[in-house]
């Protein structure tokens, strides 16, 4: 981005930046993490996509609000420093700003011998969005009547890893054998499909279709039912239909060979959908064939209505 005013290795990233467009500038924060999914990458010695799910993980919490993401910092620690594989890392880094039209602004890699493995790494990012205070998303914008749309996302996306090493250990599976249920693919390489992001075509729904998004939930750990949730006032409840959408092929493979209980897994996994977010009823068609332009398969999959702060999710096999 062009308010990037200094190069990366200096002491301080600095960002010239432009708010003039923004009415009543609020600045967002939001920090997080890959988590266990990096010991599948590790395993695999595959590190190119996981710093798209760093990315991922940052600028598709910000956009909840209704926040363009402007700059990334991130944090890698390592046992030794591998440059092959921190410049490989990085550039899944750049590669993901470059999707979310944010900027890596600077960062830091840490060496920890005796504390690390030398082949152990973990990755952490921090990120810094703006949004106009009037027209921020958030559940006082949420009303009776309004559509959940769900966007599909590619995968396990970043969550429930710690769940899906259990089960990889427990059952002794391989995660380099193309397997048929996968298309030909292999375990590891499904595991390792990089998290979708989100926030462009979010951002892109006001400008491209006048559509006012009430909410937005990423769906990360806690499930659908538990991160819709948190964007529900008092007195509105959701009631989300999981017949709307498909369900990767991943999420039964689990449950299958694990012998995972259905509501562990509602918990853990995003069982398909990645983000949804919440729209009145004139706003979902349009809403859906915004986000379909952009390459993103998304499906009504429920309705607000009266009740209990929550979400109702019905039945069904995975």
């Amino acid at each position: 981005r062009p308010e990037v005013l200094t190069a990366l290795g200096g002491f301080a990233g600095a960002f010239a930046a432009e708010l003039g467009a923004y009415d009543e500038p609020v600045l967002l924060a939001a920090a997080d993490g890959v988590g266990t999914k990096l010991a599948i990458a590790q395993t695999l010695d595959r590190h190119d996509t996981v710093g798209i799910d760093l990315v991922a993980m940052i600028v598709d919490d910000l956009v909840c609000y209704g926040a363009e993401t402007l700059f990334l910092l991130d944090y890698i620690a390592c046992g030794k420093v591998v440059p092959e594989r921190v410049e490989r890392i990085v550039a899944g880094i750049a590669d993901g700003c470059a999707r979310a039209g944010c900027s890596l602004l600077g960062g830091e890699t840490a060496e920890h011998p005796g504390v690390m493995e030398p082949d152990v790494y973990d990755l952490a990012a921090f990120g810094v969005g703006v949004a106009s205070k009037r027209d921020m998303w958030g559940s006082e914008r949420v009303r009776e009547g309004d559509v959940v749309i769900g966007i599909a996302s590619s995968g396990l996306h970043s969550n429930g890893y710690s769940l899906v090493r259990r089960v990889i250990l427990e059952h002794d599976l391989e995660l380099t054998v193309p397997r048929d249920e996968f298309a030909g693919r292999s375990l590891g390489e499904v595991l390792l499909d990089p998290t979708i992001i989100y926030a462009p075509a979010l951002l892109a729904l006001k400008s491209d279709a006048g559509i006012d998004v009430h909410a937005a939930a990423h769906v990360t750990g806690g499930g659908i039912a538990g991160n819709v949730a948190r964007v529900l006032p008092h007195g509105l409840e959701a009631r989300i239909d999981p017949r709307a959408w498909p369900v990767p092929e991943i999420f039964s493979f689990l449950e299958r060979t694990g012998g995972i209980a259905r509501e562990e897994m509602r918990k853990a996994f995003n069982l398909g959908l990645g983000m949804t977010m919440l729209v009145s009823e004139v706003d979902a068609e349009p809403a859906l064939h915004s986000l379909g332009d952009r390459g993103l398969r998304a499906f009504t999959v429920g309705r607000v209505g009266r009740g209990d702060r929550g979400v109702v999710l019905e039945e069904r096999s995975t």
